[in-house]
């Protein structure tokens, strides 16, 4: 009951920020929503439904917390696309059939969400996916810029409204146009404000977001024509928002004459898919955003999407989806629940009912101005940079996405763009059949670990988009406040999909207090310097050098900071000498490939490296990556092996040897295995203060070969917390041995055989 009364008080509590926050998302919700029903050819009224329904429905029903719901960038083309061709021109006639195939989609986001299958948006390589969102923004910039510019005549396909935008430019010059200037200008105008925006710091400016203060400054401009001056309004009615005199009677009736026509049925799943991708990416990267560290329900949300797009679409809305941006001004302005969803689409009922008239005054070209802007920001040509740098591949991807997206429709693109990823990845590693063995097969083992609790997963094979919601299921049943390390030592392929998708993880992990660590990946070639470029083991990447530090993974990286926070050095390159590690009992039925990662201090008497080596020949041949710590301690001290009671004690007694007790410590002796081929020597050299530090310390297993000491705790790679405590470990216990009197440390005659 405490419990109850806590959160609804919480919840009361956190009211006022959570209507100040919908009422500044629907500032910016008003103006996107004329302009994305006006590029879609639909009535403005529709993108301003859309977003009601959407907010409170999804506020209800949904499984996100502090995202926002209304019409989105990503469906103008295909809305566009529907109204003008379904009903062969007739723009309304065809609005009807486009709110059929909202509602029909809507049905079956209900189907995706309720089936669970929010997990199909990792099946998308990213690549692929960001060439996609570029080709809706050129398809919106290329249509808006002529309205932008007072031309609503110009038609035609992506390709030709781009070939027409010179022509638009020239007319502007042109004295017959002097009728629409002003529109034009207001227009550009509206589009200067959207760039320079984020450049004026005027913490009073700030309040008011952009797309605001276009249409604050447009009806301002028209009520200036009516009151002060004696000219009139310069802009054209056909130029400006067109409104019905009652919003809320006459609602369209959605039209299904066309239910089971291919192309309405192409419709559809366009939709769906748009819809399905773009709510998918959004919730993810505001989870990312949320303060309170809380992870959405996307099934459920999925769910509530479809059903406020039904509702939509019945009373003439477009479809709901979950849009990033203004999610994002809810996050920035304190919105903590899904009450500002709710909110923000209160106050755009009250918008359109308390101010229609002004909404009439808004020219179409400010609006025009907002998407031209909003379809910049999809296709920059940063963007493309981004994607050059992480590989040549990925740029290969991300062009046949565009223009098979731009030249045909958003799925077949995307398919495309699916396609062109795997006849790369195929390329990439010369096989066919490499992948065609391994699709199907499990790649992932997960298992706790007994000794410190951690979740260890080996990836095996390869990783790619295609099987990486294997990996997912197992990594989303590890709790975020546990440790967890993700091995890609036996993986001979590691896509970029599956690499940006860890961090958002590790990010997660960090936050809610656990260590999310991705180990293995440096002994792969990539494909670029880049830190999440394509890694495989075959030589297709050899020309990348491997001491370039912008190509490090990250667990390199934190080893490099490692090194310098102890002023010591860090080596990453392979280094086939093996003399240090070679002389210990551990190594010497094992063939050791090479050592690389090695962190060393200048006096040459630490040193941390990974180890690969193998066990076995032929078909039994088993390869393993591992980390070591070597103690040099400059002085002769018998040889011995130590490590924990169990499995080994019984390896051991049956090759002959016999576990060394040490007097006066049972619980030593009891937890511990100790063996070497000079017991006498052994008691002697364990004095009460090293044997009370093996006792009061984590396990590891410790070998001595006279002069090195062999520390390491696991048959794996280590992660960098490991890696931190193994030194801590190591340090201290070389402090130990030193302070031990000389004169019983040091080996008088005769000398230990070996």
């Amino acid at each position: 009951m405490e419990k109850t009364n806590t959160t609804t008080s919480g919840f009361i509590s956190q009211l006022p920020k959570n209507i100040f926050s919908g009422f500044v998302v629907s500032l910016i919700a008003l103006p996107l929503g004329l302009g994305l029903a006006l590029a879609s050819e639909a009535p403005p009224i529709s993108g301003i439904i859309a977003a009601v329904a959407g907010g409170i429905i999804v506020s209800i029903f949904g499984g996100s917390n502090v995202t926002i719901t209304g019409p989105g960038n990503g469906l103008v083309v295909v809305l566009l696309g529907a109204i003008t061709t379904l009903a062969n021109g007739d723009v309304f006639q065809g609005y009807l059939f486009t709110l059929a195939a909202i509602i029909c989609s809507g049905a079956l986001m209900i189907i995706i969400g309720q089936l669970r299958l929010g997990i199909l948006s990792d099946y998308f390589p990213s690549s692929a996916i960001q060439g996609m969102l570029a080709a809706i923004g050129i398809s919106v910039f290329a249509k808006q810029f002529h309205v932008m510019l007072a031309n609503t005549s110009i038609k035609g396909d992506t390709i030709s409204l781009l070939a027409s935008i010179p022509d638009s430019i020239l007319v502007l010059f042109n004295p017959e146009y002097r009728a629409v200037a002003i529109a034009a200008l207001v227009g550009i105008i509206s589009f200067l404000i959207m760039v320079f925006y984020g450049k004026i710091r005027n913490k009073y400016f700030q309040l008011v977001p952009a797309p605001m203060w276009i249409v604050l400054l447009a009806i301002g401009l028209s009520y200036y024509y009516e009151i002060f001056s004696s000219q009139p309004y310069p802009i054209d009615t056909s130029l400006l928002v067109q409104m019905p005199d009652d919003v809320f009677s006459n609602f369209p009736s959605p039209d299904f004459s066309l239910l089971f026509d291919l192309k309405f049925i192409s419709v559809v799943l366009a939709i769906t898919l748009i819809s399905s991708i773009e709510s998918l990416l959004s919730i993810k990267a505001v989870d990312k955003l949320d303060t309170v560290k809380r992870r959405s329900n996307v099934n459920k949300d999925l769910t509530a999407l479809g059903i406020a797009s039904i509702v939509s679409g019945f009373i003439g809305g477009l479809n709901v989806v979950t849009v990033i941006a203004r999610s994002s001004v809810n996050v920035n302005n304190g919105g903590t629940n899904r009450t500002s969803n709710f909110f923000h689409s209160i106050f755009l009922i009250l918008f359109v009912v308390l101010f229609q008239d002004q909404l009439r005054r808004i020219p179409l070209t400010a609006l025009a101005a907002i998407l031209v802007y909003t379809g910049y920001k999809l296709a920059a040509p940063r963007n493309l940079k981004d994607v050059a740098k992480i590989g040549k591949e990925q740029l290969l991807i991300f062009f046949a996405t565009i223009i098979a997206t731009i030249t045909t429709n958003l799925i077949t693109g995307i398919l495309i763009g699916i396609l062109a990823t795997i006849i790369i990845h195929f390329i990439l590693n010369k096989s066919v059949m490499f992948f065609a063995r391994n699709l199907f097969k499990p790649n992932v083992l997960m298992f706790k670990e007994e000794i410190n609790g951690n979740y260890f997963v080996s990836v095996k094979n390869f990783s790619n988009f295609m099987n990486y919601s294997q990996l997912k299921r197992r990594l989303d049943t590890i709790p975020e406040t546990q440790d967890a390390i993700i091995d890609f030592s036996l993986c001979d392929f590691v896509d970029y999909t599956v690499q940006e998708s860890l961090i958002g993880y590790q990010e997660t992990f960090k936050r809610k207090g656990g260590s999310f660590e991705i180990t293995g990946l440096d002994i792969h070639g990539t494909s670029s310097e880049h830190p999440l470029a394509v890694r495989s083991l075959i030589p297709f990447s050899k020309k990348i050098k491997i001491s370039a530090t912008s190509n490090f993974t990250k667990r390199q990286v934190d080893l490099q900071h490692i090194a310098s926070n102890f002023s010591w050095q860090y080596d990453p390159k392979k280094n086939i000498d093996i003399s240090s590690v070679q002389d210990f009992v551990f190594f010497k039925t094992k063939k050791i490939n090479y050592i690389n990662n090695s962190i060393y201090d200048t006096q040459s008497i630490f040193k941390i490296s990974d180890i690969e080596f193998s066990e076995g020949e032929f078909i039994a041949r088993t390869l393993v990556r591992t980390t070591v710590l070597t103690i040099n301690l400059k002085v002769e001290i018998p040889k011995f092996t130590l490590d924990k009671e169990g499995l080994l004690e019984f390896v051991y007694k049956f090759a002959g040897f016999k576990d060394i007790n040490i007097q006066g410590h049972p619980d030593f002796s009891k937890r511990f295995y100790l063996l070497g081929e000079h017991p006498e020597q052994i008691r002697s050299f364990f004095k009460d203060e090293l044997v009370l530090f093996f006792e009061s310390n984590p396990y590891y297993h410790i070998e001595c070969n006279g002069i090195y000491l062999l520390v390491m705790r696991k048959e794996r790679l280590a992660s960098i917390k490991e890696i931190k405590a193994l030194l801590d470990y190591g340090t201290r216990l070389e402090k130990v041995i030193s302070s031990i009197q000389s004169n019983e440390i040091v080996l008088k005659s005769p000398k230990i055989k070996s």
